[in-house]
């Protein structure tokens, strides 16, 4: 009776502990223990300014709307009575907008899953929102004139954001909104990963991609791009990568070293990376510090292959790892489609037909890639041991970035 009392103990912390693995690959962090809280997805409508919250799994139907910009008016009048803040406003709008002001960006839940934290671009801030009542908590405004991706601790406490003209990235306290740390970066700092269990922060600066001198030859215009590497106590410099080396070594000089969204192996020995202008990605070797293989992916024959008509830059825009660390998803952000794609060999799987994909992700129990279709106005489910689609949900307008989070069970939306 003993041993079997033993064995449902352990078999129960195995449980919660393989939970928490799943969580934190990712890209979500797990709550405190004791709150009834409910898994979810926050999809960040850039263009809209509003988030869409919905199901973490199975049918993920939309559960609620967050508005992410109550405050619109007191901003948009302080950007209007400063020329300096309005040309840049409107620069965000004319360039990495398309046309259209930029509100959210990225966004992750407080542990105790009672407000959304979200970057907003076109504003240059990071705000807190009360999911009980929708309104704002605290706002901190960046360096600069552009907030962009963000990461969150393991232990959900911290938020790293990129400000992205003050080639900087600010780590701030989840909760109060106060600044813990910042450091320098590249030229237009991108994505943040917190790694080996918080203790490093990766940096991936992406350099100018809203200019038309997008050929080779102009590549010396796009300025210092590389990752940089940053111990999250001290926010010291570690290291300092920058892929054009890695890349020549390997080969492939003809490849942009401007790294875009990535992917860690579950014991982040590797890192899988797109590059701007790519239909692929490349395999690099943290060990060794060695890019170790490079994947081209189809091209769609209807798209063009005229850089200046890729986005940002971007041709492949959006990278998601399954937690057992055998599949990767790729969004083939301009050749309209998503796959998944086998690490050994890395052999795609079926093209899946999206519109303009622009992120990845993993669904709460890992079983799927979300991505989101930002040209189409909804989030799609592809199976990761098959490959095949499995659902589209419609949410806001030019969804982009998509995250695990937490609200309290039975929450249905802000009050206002």
């Amino acid at each position: 009776m003993r041993n079997s009392r033993r064995k449902r103990s352990y078999l129960s912390r195995l449980a919660c502990l393989t939970a928490s693995v799943a969580l934190l690959a990712a890209g979500a962090a797990v709550p405190a223990t004791g709150a009834a809280l409910r898994e979810v997805m926050f999809v960040g409508n850039n263009w809209d300014g509003t988030a869409d919250v919905i199901q973490s799994r199975g049918s993920f139907a939309r559960i609620a709307r967050v508005n992410i910009i109550p405050d619109k008016d007191q901003r948009l009048a302080e950007i209007y009575l400063n020329p300096i803040k309005l040309a840049f406003f409107l620069g965000i709008r004319n360039g990495p907008g398309e046309g259209h002001d930029q509100f959210v960006d990225d966004m992750y839940t407080t542990p105790d899953g009672s407000s959304v934290v979200a970057s907003r671009p076109s504003f240059a801030d990071v705000v807190s929102i009360d999911l009980t009542t929708g309104r704002i908590n605290w706002r901190f405004p960046v360096s600069g004139f552009r907030s962009d991706h963000m990461a969150v601790s393991p232990d959900g406490r911290r938020v790293a954001v990129s400000a992205s003209t003050s080639n900087t990235v600010h780590v701030l306290d989840i909760v109060t909104g106060q600044q813990v740390g910042s450091f320098a970066t590249g030229d237009k700092p991108h994505e943040n990963v917190f790694t080996d269990g918080g203790r490093y922060i990766w940096n991936m600066s992406i350099g100018e991609v809203n200019t038309d001198l997008d050929d080779p030859g102009w590549d010396f215009t796009k300025g210092d791009r590389h990752i940089t590497i940053v111990d999250a106590t001290t926010f010291r410099q570690v290291k300092v990568i920058d892929m054009r080396q890695r890349l020549n070594a390997f080969g492939r000089s003809d490849l942009s070293n401007a790294v875009r969204p990535v992917a860690f192996t579950p014991d982040e020995s590797k890192l899988y990376f797109q590059v701007s202008f790519f239909n692929g990605f490349a395999e690099y070797d943290v060990a060794t510090d060695k890019i170790t293989r490079i994947k081209e992916l189809p091209k769609n024959p209807a798209t063009s292959d005229d850089r200046k008509t890729f986005v940002n830059d971007s041709r492949h825009h959006g990278m998601s790892m399954n937690p057992a660390g055998t599949k990767l998803c790729v969004a083939g952000t301009m050749d309209d489609y998503a796959t998944v794609v086998d690490r050994a060999s890395l052999q795609p799987g079926p093209l899946v037909p999206a519109v303009k994909p622009y992120w990845a992700t993993v669904s709460g129990d890992g079983s799927a890639c979300i991505i989101s279709e930002a040209g189409a106005d909804q989030v799609t489910a592809i199976d990761f041991a098959t490959g095949q689609k499995l659902v589209s949900v419609p949410v806001g307008d030019h969804p982009q970035r998509v995250r695990l989070g937490h609200v309290p069970e039975g929450w249905t939306g802000p009050a206002a």
